[in-house]
């Protein structure tokens, strides 16, 4: 699933160049004020009483040095990473890619190094383990690795859990205006009730909406059989009816506006909507919830792998990531942090207590499914009036 299904704050920017810092690390010794003076005249030593001693030609997380982090623009809060700076005495050179796939054709011109840590989208990433520009992660490193949501863990891009850190999900989010809607809305197939005629906006991802009425005729957002994908096809011309709008661009408006008084959106236009009017209700659809996951992970060849762990340490400690949820507006990926986050974000940023619903990751499928998928979307934006 793309950057756009999770959220629309995607960015271009100019990408900086990169300062490839080496790292090699050995086992800290206890010297005698004799011996220290003569190390200290040969080189300088890590004073962090959990740091690692270093040799000359290195540079660590808790010496100084520099983290590479690639990544969209506005994934933390600057609180967060001037906090990391100033508690890590590490730098941080923030680069920013645009989309999934530029980050993928920069990292593999690299050979897997430049970069000390990346965050994308879930099916890139396996992508990129498949190619072997991602190490291994040695979970023994992060101290905080406990605090994550077992949830969002042994998926497909990382079953086994060797390479990433969940760091954010976005969650197709069913919302609507119960001031205008009579229907109590459970699910996605209250959508087609004929009582929303003309009344209902969607994101205008193909995938996701198609997925929607797959999930309605119970089947999964991933199948590849083209006729099951068919009859996801004729069952959302069935919907076309009670289509106002098809967009991805603040959607959220329309809803606000009074313009349609149910939809599907983003997550971030859902958390952007109920904060501006929290009577706004959310729905986890009884058919199942489609999610995404952004993760972080280390490239294979990162010059400061070392920085890299110490800040998804930093972010994975309870209170620092729900501050960074509530920033980046999805759903919290540390249970830990769950709890720390503030009552009016709670609704849409967490799941609730108990939550046990189908939930399921939208994946690459087949060219031909794909095929298929593109075709139907187009009738029903035709049928829709949207083409």
């Amino acid at each position: 699933m793309n950057k756009r299904v999770l959220a629309l704050v995607c960015a271009a920017v100019t990408i900086s160049s990169v300062s490839c810092v080496s790292q090699n690390t050995t086992q800290q010794v206890t010297l005698s004020s004799e011996q220290a003076a003569e190390a200290v005249a040969e080189e300088s030593a890590a004073a962090s009483e959990s740091a690692e001693a270093r040799s000359e030609e290195s540079s660590g997380a808790e010496t100084g040095g520099q983290l590479n982090l690639y990544t969209w623009e506005g994934m933390f809060p600057q609180e967060i990473l001037d906090g990391f700076e100033s508690d890590s005495g590490v730098k941080i050179d923030y680069i920013n890619f645009d989309t999934d796939e530029t980050m993928l054709a920069k990292l593999q011109t690299a050979n897997g190094g430049d970069y000390d840590l990346v965050i994308a989208d879930d099916y890139i990433i396996e992508t990129a383990v498949a190619e072997n520009l991602v190490q291994k992660l040695d979970a023994s490193k992060l101290s905080n690795y406990g605090n994550i949501n077992p949830m969002y863990q042994g998926q497909f891009y990382d079953p086994a859990n060797e390479y990433t850190v969940p760091y954010g999900a976005g969650v197709l989010t069913l919302l609507y205006d119960p001031s205008v809607v009579s229907l109590d809305i459970k699910g996605y197939g209250d959508l087609w009730d004929a009582s929303l005629k003309d009344s209902v906006g969607l994101i205008a991802n193909y995938r996701v909406i198609n997925g929607v009425a797959l999930k309605v005729l119970g089947e999964s957002f991933n199948t590849n059989d083209l006729d099951t994908i068919q009859k996801a096809g004729d069952k959302l011309v069935e919907l076309a009816p009670n289509i106002r709008v098809i967009k991805d661009d603040a959607l959220q408006n329309d809803l606000l506006s009074g313009e349609i008084s149910a939809g599907i959106f983003y997550t971030s236009q859902a958390t952007s909507a109920k904060l501006e009017n929290p009577d706004l209700r959310v729905v986890f659809p009884e058919e199942g919830i489609g999610f995404g996951i952004m993760a972080g992970f280390i490239p294979s060849n990162a010059p400061n792998a070392e920085a890299a762990y110490a800040f998804l340490d930093y972010i994975l400690d309870p209170e620092r990531g729900a501050r960074c949820f509530e920033y980046l507006g999805y759903y919290s990926t540390f249970s830990a942090s769950d709890p720390l986050i503030s009552p009016e974000y709670k609704e849409f940023l967490t799941l609730p207590d108990g939550f046990n619903s189908d939930m399921e990751m939208i994946e690459n499928i087949s060219a031909e499914a794909n095929e298929k998928h593109e075709q139907i979307w187009t009738a029903f934006k035709t049928a829709s009036g949207m083409e």
